[in-house]
């Protein structure tokens, strides 16, 4: 399927923008929107081939910068390197100033023309993962697909805010969360934490564990690759939003 790309300016309620990726099938047809959470690499090649992917399903997808206060634009490898200036990043992330992050990329979404405005998910990858269950629980998004979202069960959220797990109750949509058995990131207590509050807070939800995958299943440029859990998940995916949104 052709695609129209670009790069993007998503003003902030704020003040000012956040930079971002947007792609959308060719055509003026009037389509769901989906956004894309990064990992802690920045909008790198990786997160714009699945903002192009979900895309290509039918939808309007844009992939946010929510590091565009401490790193705006960074691009990194899945190496050591990459791995420690992500984590800088991370460690600086506020969980009020990513709910803000999240309202203001659904707004981006809804202004424009070729996007349903009340057909809005949400998607994302470790700590995206954690970004997309958060704005499950604090916005009106229909459908949301959480990978592996490390820190979801953490005692508090970023910032030293309220943890993500407790704010299970207010998610109006619906959620799948996917987990790999092997992914020490997220240990077995915190998916069954995640699990819980979810059943708890009587949410129509799913949560999925694929035993032989690690975190980072998903990227076929890490080394935790999983072909075939990340099959799985994709084809989950694409029929959860075309149910659900």
């Amino acid at each position: 399927m052709a695609l129209q790309t670009t790069r993007v300016e998503i003003p902030l309620s704020g003040g000012g923008t956040m930079g971002g990726y947007m792609a959308r099938p060719e055509g003026d047809e009037t389509l769901p929107g989906v956004i894309v959470y990064m990992e802690i690499f920045g909008i790198n090649a990786h997160i714009r081939d699945i903002t192009e992917r979900i895309a290509s399903e039918g939808y309007v997808a844009v992939a946010p910068d929510y590091f565009h206060r401490t790193g705006p634009g960074i691009e990194l490898d899945y190496d050591d390197d990459g791995m420690a200036e992500g984590m800088t990043h991370l460690g600086q992330l506020d969980a009020d100033q990513m709910i803000s992050d999240a309202g203001d990329t659904i707004a981006f979404l809804r202004a424009q023309s070729g996007v349903k405005g009340e057909s809005i998910g949400a998607m994302g990858f470790c700590i995206g993962g954690h970004m997309t269950f958060l704005t499950a629980c604090e916005t009106d998004v229909k459908a949301s697909a959480a990978y592996y979202g490390g820190g979801i069960a953490a005692p508090q959220g970023p910032g030293g805010k309220e943890s993500t797990v407790s704010r299970a109750g207010k998610a109006s949509g619906k959620i799948v969360c996917y987990f790999g058995g092997l992914d020490t990131m997220i240990p077995e207590d915190q998916v069954t934490a995640v699990r819980e509050a979810l059943a708890a807070a009587s949410s129509d939800h799913e949560v999925v564990v694929y035993p032989e995958a690690d975190h980072g299943f998903n990227c076929d440029r890490r080394d935790s690759f999983n072909p075939d859990a990340a099959k799985d998940a994709w084809g989950r995916t694409v029929r959860f939003f075309g149910d659900n949104l």
